[in-house]
């Protein structure tokens, strides 16, 4: 296994990685809203929050040799179901088809007062 880090994401807010990459693999750690120079919640609406959440992804992809494009299965983690259809939109023009496998869930609660946290396993490009 290696460690993946990027000063373009979040660092990690508890005793864990960023991702890790094991045979191929790709495995990215739940990202949220935060911007990686402040450490601060961004976003004024569900959309922009899903927007840095997908530019943490990003860059955590990058940085183990990967991309978007290399993404076989999401997990989002939503504080309100009513958001759904807004995380989808933001969700969907940083994919591509075939879209990746994906689950949906509705939470009570993540570690930081956000309404979107998404995990990604992705193959590894390079």
């Amino acid at each position: 296994m290696k460690e993946v880090s990027t000063p373009n994401a979040p660092p990690s807010i508890g005793p864990f990685s960023q991702g890790l990459v094991d045979d191929g693999t790709v495995y990215v750690s739940g990202q949220g809203p935060i911007d990686p120079e402040t450490e601060a919640i961004v976003g004024e609406d569900i959309e922009d929050e899903t927007h840095r959440t997908m530019k943490n992804i990003g860059a955590v992809l990058e940085a183990a040799g990967s991309s978007l494009d290399d993404v076989v299965k999401a997990t989002v983690f939503i504080q309100d179901m009513d958001d759904y259809d807004a995380i989808n939109g933001v969700y969907e023009e940083y994919l591509s088809e075939p879209y990746p496998a994906r689950s949906a869930i509705q939470v009570e609660d993540l570690p930081v007062d956000i309404g979107v946290e998404i995990e990604i396993i992705a193959r590894v490009s390079q």
